[in-house]
């Protein structure tokens, strides 16, 4: 079993917390949580991209497979969403942050 199937994060929905905005930036995009009044860079469109698709998506897997990342760069992309929920800028669906 590789670390793209192995990962539970990638059967789990998650989302943008509703209290952080996205803010469009030519290196990606920043993003704000309004309650603890963090500011966090994300440096790469792609994944902009990632962060925009968990919203359509039942799972984290569905919103890489819908930005298109390529299975192989499935853990970069789950370490960088791991330090987003982390910080609070995304949130579990169906938990209350």
């Amino acid at each position: 079993m590789t670390t793209q199937t192995a990962d539970a994060m990638l059967d789990e929905r998650w989302s943008l917390s509703t209290s952080v905005a996205l803010r469009p930036e030519p290196f990606g995009a920043l993003a704000y949580h309004f309650a603890n009044r963090r500011l966090t860079f994300l440096k790469r469109p792609e994944l902009v991209a990632v962060v925009r698709a968990l919203a359509g998506s039942t799972s984290v897997r569905g919103a890489l497979e819908s930005a298109e990342v390529p299975p192989v760069q499935w853990p970069a992309y789950l370490a960088a969403l791991r330090g987003l929920a982390s910080s609070d800028m995304l949130q579990l669906e169906g938990t209350a942050r």
